[in-house]
């Protein structure tokens, strides 16, 4: 028989999640009692039930905050996005979820946010070097071609602009360098789209845009490397971020500002069916100054014919007319050189715009499927998952599935 073992022990038991997460509980709420914490307010929402949610952020880290009915009624003032303020209040952790938040008891201002602040300090810096300085400024292309876009390849405003040109003016060409236009990664990325293009020199202008967003959203377009890369691009620039009202350090620097990725292209190009417009109307033109032109000529050999000095000069006038014959001769057949000359031109362009129209296959019978808004060109890019629309020139057919 074995002769048990008078060392051994017992193992230790292994606390469960509620165990270890009410030991957390107890630690934090008996540790962070009345504690001050100052930073900046992100995206404050108010509930039905009068409570506010918001996040409390530095540079380096974030604090869930919530502020009572209560609270709020006693706050006298409102609390707003980018507000730096100073709360007092209680730690809290709700176990059901492992989640801690500071419970708000009371809330002072306590300036303009980090990232303001931040923003007004270069600002300040790159308009002491001359950056935004009006004698900078590239001038636009008067009919750019070649449009580089430097945005997000997902993003609701690549497709705003491509839909945007198409309608607008289908002739122009559009290279598209992908970049993140939100996070940390991004100002570097979008650098590295202006490099690109600035190391090629591959089109007329350049475009740099997003879709809009909060201060922290746009925050990449405010970076100083941003900002100087911009200044350095020997291709004329664009700042298109989608922010009617507030502007970003990239708009300051850019060549051109545009309040939204829509209005970039409208800045840019003109509409097409303007272009045609103004071509029938100097078609007219022509054609009018010419037939004036050889109505005067007409008029001056009528009174010459008049004159009292008729007989003494018919040889002279014989001259004239056979002179007058052969400008109006040549006048003739300039008109006819020039209006052929127009309309090749016209044909032209409107032979380009008919092989540029996207919808010459649905006149032809074929038919385009889309998904989540982006036409289906390939069949790696279908989804038998999600639904799909099919289109054909008089109509469209939506299914769930495939």
């Amino acid at each position: 028989m074995q002769a048990p073992d008078l060392f051994s022990q017992p193992a230790p038991k292994v606390p469960g999640v509620t165990e270890l997460t009410m030991l957390i509980k107890d630690l934090l709420e008996a540790s962070f009692q009345d504690t001050q914490v100052e930073g900046e307010v992100s995206k404050p929402q108010l509930s039905s039930a009068g409570h506010i949610y918001f996040t409390l952020k530095d540079d380096r880290a974030q604090l869930p905050c919530v502020m009572w009915r209560s609270t709020v009624q006693r706050l006298g003032f409102q609390l707003a996005h980018g507000q730096q303020v100073t709360l007092t209040g209680d730690v809290q952790v709700y176990a059901p979820h492992g989640r801690y938040q500071f419970i708000v008891r009371t809330a002072k201002q306590a300036g303009i946010g980090a990232l303001q602040q931040a923003f007004e300090r270069l600002k300040q810096k790159l308009q002491a070097e001359g950056l935004f300085h009006p004698s900078h400024k590239k001038k636009m292309p008067r009919l750019p071609r070649r449009i580089g876009i430097v945005t997000s390849a997902q993003g609701a405003a690549l497709q705003d602009i491509i839909a945007t040109f198409r309608k607008r003016f289908p002739l122009a060409r559009l290279l598209v360098h992908h970049a993140a236009v939100q996070g940390v990664q991004a100002a570097g990325e979008i650098v590295k789209g202006i490099e690109w293009f600035s190391a090629r020199g591959n089109v007329d202008v350049l475009i740099i845009t997003r879709g809009g967003g909060s201060l922290e959203d746009l925050w990449p377009f405010n970076e100083e490397i941003v900002a100087r890369a911009l200044f350095k691009c020997p291709i004329p620039t664009v700042s298109a971020v989608g922010h009617e009202t507030d502007f970003t350090i990239a708009d300051f620097v850019a060549d051109l500002r545009a309040a939204t990725p829509t209005q970039a292209v409208a800045l840019l190009v003109p509409d097409i069916n303007d272009l045609r417009y103004t071509l029938d109307m100097q078609h007219e033109k022509l054609h009018r100054s010419i037939t004036q032109r050889l109505e005067k000529l007409r008029n001056h050999v009528v009174s010459l014919g008049r004159t009292h000095a008729l007989h003494a000069v018919m040889d002279k006038v014989k001259r004239q007319r056979a002179q007058i014959a052969h400008l109006k001769s040549r006048a003739a057949s300039l008109t006819e050189m020039r209006l052929l000359r127009s309309a090749s031109q016209f044909e032209k362009l409107n032979a380009r715009l008919r092989e540029l129209n996207p919808n010459t296959a649905l006149e032809q019978g074929y038919s385009r499927i889309w998904q989540d808004g982006c036409w289906i060109k390939q069949a790696a890019q279908f989804d038998p998952e999600k639904a799909l629309e099919i289109e054909w020139i008089d109509g469209q057919v939506q299914k769930d599935t495939f």
